[in-house]
């Protein structure tokens, strides 16, 4: 357990760098909105592309795992949405609430460190959570907060979210990179090493952006950011992994994935999402907050109890 903590502590390390630069000022919200583009749009999309592109649709699509996966999140973002609905919240709240106790920061922070712990085998099973998360959850979100304040569903709701989907980086790097991959052909070596330069960026970059971003967020509402980040560190790890071992046992080494994957911290485009519909942003920082110190501790505890299974 405490091997597994010290290597995921330079991760944690970096992260923490870059939260002093944001709060000392040395690094701006302004400087943090381009770092994160910079890793968003080339270094990360590189990073998923060359993945992808070593890879087969059957090495980043098994029907039972996304089963498992979609049954694990579906119960805690129900108990979510419940909880929401019982405490009086609106639709758009209890789905921002729902979104936060189970999407994980898999591309920014999953991918890079659980692909170093686990090996390069781990890059197909987070592919899956990271594509499942993207097209699943971040549209689900989309169709209720937009639907709630239309007061109906339309045509439009779904074109926004199918636009949304077609213009996210990182889904169009692993379609492209599929598609690389089903050619048969070898990268060429300059564009090779071109990808594997840019890529390299990619964790020290998103981590430091990380770090950097939480240095603008505070822990206001910390009772009910102390309630998602249990749904989000215990809860959502503990369901994945009924049915990842018991309900709908996976191949051993994936359901080790999966679950780490689910262990993982609030995803910060769940904020972006809060901010840009304003609907309990303060809240979603919050628990960002809380869940990014908390899984300090937390992702080597889960990790390190997988471990055997792997």
């Amino acid at each position: 357990m405490l091997d597994i903590f010290l290597k995921t502590l330079p991760f944690f390390g970096i992260i923490g760098l870059g939260y002093l630069a944001g709060r000392r000022g040395f690094f701006t919200p302004e400087a943090t909105a381009y770092l994160t583009k910079f890793v968003f749009f080339f270094a990360l999309s590189a990073m998923l592309f060359n993945f992808a592109a070593n890879l087969s649709l059957s090495d980043i699509f098994d029907p039972g795992f996304v089963g498992a996966y979609l049954w694990g999140c579906g119960v805690v973002y129900l108990l979510a949405t419940a909880v929401a609905f019982w405490r009086g919240l609106s639709v758009a709240e209890a789905a921002i609430e729902a979104q936060v106790a189970i999407i994980g920061n898999v591309g920014f922070l999953g991918i890079p460190m659980l692909v170093l712990l686990l090996g390069e085998a781990a890059a197909g099973p987070m592919l899956m959570v990271l594509a499942t998360d993207l097209i699943v959850f971040s549209s689900l979100i989309v169709i209720l907060i937009t639907g709630s304040r239309d007061g109906r569903m339309s045509l439009g709701v779904f074109k926004t979210v199918g636009l949304g989907l077609l213009k996210n980086p990182m889904i169009v790097s692993i379609v492209l990179g599929l598609m690389w991959s089903y050619s048969g052909r070898e990268l060429y070596a300059p564009v090779n090493e071109f990808l594997s330069l840019l890529g390299a960026a990619a964790t020290p970059g998103a981590l430091f952006a990380i770090g950097a971003s939480l240095a603008g967020k505070s822990a206001e509402r910390i009772e009910v950011a102390a309630w998602l980040s249990f749904c989000k560190l215990v809860l959502h790890p503990l369901s994945v992994a009924l049915a990842a071992l018991v309900l709908f046992p996976v191949e051993p080494f994936a359901a080790v994935v999966m679950i780490s994957a689910s262990a993982l911290p609030v995803a910060g485009n769940v904020y972006m999402l809060a901010q840009y519909y304003n609907v309990a942003p303060a809240r979603v920082s919050a628990a960002i907050l809380v869940t990014t110190a908390v899984s300090i501790v937390t992702v080597s505890l889960v990790i390190g109890w997988l471990s055997p299974l792997s």
